[in-house]
């Protein structure tokens, strides 16, 4: 089994690297037969990857959250899994060249770099606390992809104030379709953000021995949580449309990276366990 990991930490850079290019042929070359098989690809990539999650697991007896490599690892797997996700609900499938290879960087770094940890401590064993980080890196990749698409949206927006088209922008969605995007990835990332905070609430107390509800980074994760909350609100009352909601999702993305960079450089926290 440790052999089989080991061979898919190999192997993954080069499916994702398949991936990308088939949805780089269908974008550029508008190719019939990389648009019908780029999903297809994408599909077999996540399935890999979540074996292989699952068989690093089994394997080490603790969730691969423990060390910074397997949590690129993991964040390459949420990155893929979040735009499935949205490319699924949304049925939008030419925007994954920019999405995905975000994942294949991270999936790269992570097999180059990666080690095998055995000792650990107990409480980093429980598969609950992986599905935890699991929940709350998913909601935050699909927070990331709804700030790419944000960022497509003005990109787009200022190409066609300025009537400067060129390729990218033929092949990209339209306005409409892009704020569609970005609307759905605020939402997915909400739930799954919530999910990862009821799993935190509930078990976490009584499984780290300094659980603290005035925890710094919980304190920064509900705060974010209210702040997707509230764009939500404004997003789904039309208080906030087209350019607004980009610079909504842009923001978002932005504060919550500065928010917990600063927890993790600056302040103490029970969460700091990755080595």
């Amino acid at each position: 089994m440790e052999l089989t990991g080991k061979i898919l930490e190999f192997l993954l850079p080069l499916f994702y690297c398949i991936t990308v290019a088939a949805y780089a042929v269908a974008f550029f070359e508008q190719n019939q037969l990389a648009k019908k098989s780029k999903t297809k690809l994408l599909l077999m990539t996540i399935c890999v990857h979540l074996f292989y999650l699952v068989l690093r697991t089994i394997n080490l007896q603790h969730p691969p959250i423990i060390s910074v490599f397997e949590i690129m690892s993991l964040l390459a797997f949420s990155i893929a899994a979040s735009y499935r996700l949205i490319e699924m609900r949304t049925q939008i499938k030419n925007t994954g060249l920019f999405v995905l290879s975000l994942a294949l960087i991270f999936q790269i770094l992570s097999s180059l770099f990666i080690e095998d940890l055995y000792e650990v401590d107990k409480v980093l064993r429980n598969n609950l606390l992986g599905i935890h980080v699991l929940s709350a890196l998913l909601g935050y990749s699909a927070f990331t992809i709804s700030a790419v698409y944000g960022l497509m949206y003005l990109l787009q927006y200022r190409s066609i104030k300025s009537n400067s088209f060129g390729i990218i922008f033929e092949n990209l969605p339209s306005l409409e379709r892009l704020e569609h995007l970005t609307k759905n990835g605020i939402i997915i990332g909400f739930v799954l953000l919530s999910i990862a905070i009821i799993i935190g609430f509930a078990w976490l107390p009584s499984a780290i021995e300094n659980f603290s509800y005035f925890d710094p980074k919980l304190i920064a994760t509900l705060i974010i949580w209210c702040m997707y909350a509230a764009e939500i609100y404004l997003i789904q009352t039309g208080k906030r449309r087209g350019r607004q909601v980009m610079q909504l999702a842009i923001s978002g993305f932005l504060f919550t990276v500065f928010s917990l960079t600063i927890i993790n450089m600056y302040l103490t926290s029970f969460h700091l366990f990755i080595k």
